[in-house]
């Protein structure tokens, strides 16, 4: 699955970055310069070509050549049993979503929200964070 994805992003990639280098000729050809299509575009390409970058690594990375997930022939096994730590019961994620979802509404209400919401980002970093240094669930 990756292999064939990697093969449609870098597709992607060149045909956005062709089309783009396409779009810049014509509008300059009209007399103008158009910023926002040249701009969408190339960025758009240009984050098709991170992901398929991201992909080539992890995938040459690996030791069979391809993940064990997607192999057909694979066993629950062979994938790596450490996915990694998720603490019980924690209340930080969701803490820290309200306080983001404060945060935005109130960039779009007024900065005066913004700017009181700010620190309680911050403390529900923080929390979220050190949550596993402290309380029932300390390492």
């Amino acid at each position: 699955m990756v292999n064939s994805s990697k093969v449609v992003l870098w597709i992607m990639a060149i045909g956005f970055l062709a089309s783009d280098a396409a779009y810049v000729v014509w509008s300059l050809l009209q007399g103008e310069f158009e910023v926002i299509g040249t701009i969408t575009m190339g960025l758009s390409g240009i984050m098709c070509a991170l992901i398929a970058f991201y992909f080539t690594i992890t995938q040459r990375e690996s030791p069979a050549g391809s993940l064990p997930e997607d192999r057909l022939d694979a066993d629950i096994d062979d994938g790596d049993p450490e996915v990694g730590h998720f603490s019980p019961w924690s209340w930080w994620p969701i803490l820290l979503a309200g306080a983001i979802g404060m945060f935005v509404v109130g960039m779009a209400v007024g900065t005066w929200l913004a700017v009181i919401i700010v620190p309680f980002v911050v403390v529900c970093l923080i929390g979220w964070a050190f949550e596993d240094y402290r309380g029932n669930f300390a390492r």
